[in-house]
């Protein structure tokens, strides 16, 4: 199993002097792509970015590299996943100009959204095979033998995602597998400790194969914890006998 260690997005201001001491914004991307084998863009849930950008995103990256791309709020927050087809039709003719570099799509679903599973069939639909699709519900109604019956038929991946406030439960619903990790408890707020850390290690161990790809991203970014975190969940990936990707040297992780 290869886990792809790396973060939700690269684009902090405050990461200037941390991770970015010294580096010219305009090739933040670069260094980071150095530094990490994937990244988990945001900016199309915002802002559909147009097809250059994506374009322009695969060659300053290396050939390596992997970017997963959140799906825009206009199907999930504004369609509310109701007629998705020509909202993924349109994030789909931008985002594969990554190429080779485009990794799962995220679907992060609204709180406030309860469980509609004809809604999120005819939305997994719409991806076409070769697309990788994660799913990130966030209302507990969707915890049900139907919901994971049905992403597991698509061979989408439920989003795993951890915080204080919301924990998902641990379905291997696809051959490869999405965590995300929004926000630890240990100091400085929102970093995550040593033992969670080894738990989400373990845990992922024990719910893939050696041979599945798992793409773990952190989303908490104040303090510099995201890259932090990311070293030492390396670490402890390593010693459930599982590979990760590329992290940053210890020296380029300041936190706090």
């Amino acid at each position: 199993m290869t886990i792809l260690i790396g973060t939700s997005g690269w684009q902090y201001r405050h990461w200037r002097d941390r991770f970015y001491r010294g580096v010219p914004q305009r090739t933040w991307l670069e260094h980071y792509a150095e530094r990490f084998v994937t990244v988990e863009s945001n900016a199309a849930f915002y802002r559909l970015p147009d097809g250059d950008t994506f374009a322009a995103w695969a060659e300053r990256t290396p050939d390596d590299f992997v970017m997963a791309v959140k799906a825009s709020r206009y199907l999930t927050h504004v369609r509310r996943l109701k007629e998705p087809e020509e909202p993924v039709e349109r994030l789909l003719d931008r985002a594969r100009r990554l190429g080779p570099k485009l990794g799962p799509i995220l679907l992060q679903l609204p709180p406030n959204l309860q469980a509609e599973p004809e809604l999120l069939d005819r939305t997994l639909r719409a991806f076409p095979d070769d697309v990788r699709v994660a799913v990130e519900p966030r209302h507990d109604s969707w915890w049900t033998d139907e919901v994971r019956d049905l992403l597991t038929k698509h061979g989408a991946a439920l989003c795993l995602a951890d915080s204080p406030k919301r924990t998902t439960p641990f379905w291997r619903t696809a051959d490869w597998g999405y965590l995300r990790l929004h926000e630890g408890r240990a100091t400085p707020r929102p970093c995550y400790g040593r033992t969670a850390l080894d738990t989400w290690a373990k845990r992922l161990a024990e719910l893939w194969p050696a041979s599945a790809d798992v793409f773990v991203y952190f989303n908490n970014d104040p303090e510099g914890c995201a890259v932090r975190d990311a070293r030492w969940f390396a670490a402890a990936v390593t010693r459930t006998g599982r590979t990760p990707t590329r992290i940053p040297k210890a020296a380029e992780v300041p936190v706090g």
